[in-house]
């Protein structure tokens, strides 16, 4: 696989840039925070616990309030595996779905050990974050994956039936890759969704998801990025699910005031398109990022991946100014995102000076390793 790098960055691009990057992962990881404690209730229950306008701010999951769930950990794993791809392309080693498949094998040895190993050297800096060790419900299709080395492919996909939203949830890094074009973009989210959702719906969905944050990412409007979606899907076969869906969703921004019921019309099943859907229309029709993770999670639908995926949009559409300062205040493991969100952008617009030909410098490599 090979990716165009026609990008040129200056200071101001480059600032923008990074604004984007902790936007969309900060943005994706506050929804999942608000979704979490009701994720599985239906609006009347959510009423019932949280008042009766619902969730309005941060209530606790897990023992505390900004609690995320595994969609931010396997987010964070695919900038990781990411960042680990473009430093292997010096060794002429350049297959980044399986630099991110060995990701998210190491995402899958968290939730089965208590704690970093320090006896795997070549795990990098991200695996040695204890918090990521804690166990925040995965679903089977993710476990069954990731429960072994096999890696999943387009021909030969792991769980073939598994449409859930969790690989769309992890796919907003692709588009971040901005200097890469599109169609390769929606090609290495659709490759790495195969490793634990082999389901065309979910792939699919993943792929589109990436591309409309790779329109986001590079200034495009959102309605501009979800029609640009639209144009590159409609190659690939077995799209017209997801096309219908995303459809659905602009169609459904000029019908009235938005609410649950519009919201929980378009996740439908909870499957991957639909919630996708959700997802695009709350960040199209919120006034604002508050009140569009709101409409994301008050609704019938599954509240944590609506909300993730919302948040990622709007984080990359405006950038981590526009998020509310008073969720990320309490967002869990947020010192982790940032540091993260930073390497990532310096790797993309500098990299060359951290291991190009010129020299590599040591502290990099040790934190994402070439092995």
């Amino acid at each position: 696989m090979g990716a165009a790098t026609g990008v040129v960055w200056g200071r101001t691009e480059q600032q923008d840039f990074r604004s984007r990057v902790r936007g969309t992962l900060l943005g994706a990881a506050v929804g999942d925070a608000l979704g979490a404690p009701v994720d599985g209730l239906r609006v009347e229950e959510i009423r019932e616990t949280c008042g009766p306008e619902g969730v309005v701010d941060l209530v606790p999951a897990y023992g505390r309030r900004g609690a995320v769930t595994h969609l931010t950990q396997l987010t964070l794993f695919t900038v990781d595996g990411l960042i680990r791809a473009q430093v292997r392309r010096d060794t002429g080693a350049w297959h980044p779905p399986t630099d991110l498949h060995r990701a998210y094998l190491r995402w899958a040895a968290t939730q089965r050990d208590w704690g970093p190993d320090e006896r795997r050297k070549d795990d990098g800096w991200l695996a040695r974050e204890e918090w990521l060790y804690a166990r925040r419900d995965p679903s089977r299709p993710l476990l069954l994956g990731l429960g072994d080395d096999h890696m999943g492919t387009l021909d030969a996909p792991k769980n073939p039936g598994a449409d859930g939203p969790e690989p769309a949830a992890r796919s907003a890094p692709f588009g971040l890759l901005v200097g890469w074009e599109p169609h390769l973009v929606v090609q290495l989210a659709v490759e790495s969704a195969t490793h634990t959702h082999g389901h065309p719906v979910a792939c699919l969905s993943a792929g589109a998801y990436a591309l409309i944050v790779h329109g986001l990412a590079r200034g495009e409007d959102l309605d501009a990025a979800v029609q640009h979606a639209l144009a590159l899907l409609g190659q690939r076969p077995g799209h017209e699910p997801v096309a219908d869906a995303l459809q659905h969703a602009l169609g459904a921004v000029r019908q009235g005031i938005p609410g649950p019921a519009r919201v929980a019309e378009l996740a439908g099943g909870g499957t991957a398109d639909g919630l996708l859907a959700a997802a695009v229309y709350c960040a199209l029709v919120g006034e604002d990022v508050r009140h569009g993770l709101r409409l994301a999670v008050n609704q019938d639908g599954p509240s944590a991946p609506a909300a993730a995926l919302t948040g990622g949009l709007l984080g990359a559409l405006h950038g981590e100014t526009a998020l509310p300062p008073a969720w990320l205040a309490e967002l869990e493991g947020r010192p982790t995102m940032l540091e993260l969100a930073d390497d990532f952008a310096m790797e993309m617009t500098q990299g060359p000076a951290l291991h190009g030909p010129g020299g590599a410098s040591p502290g990099w490599l040790t934190r994402y390793p070439r092995a």
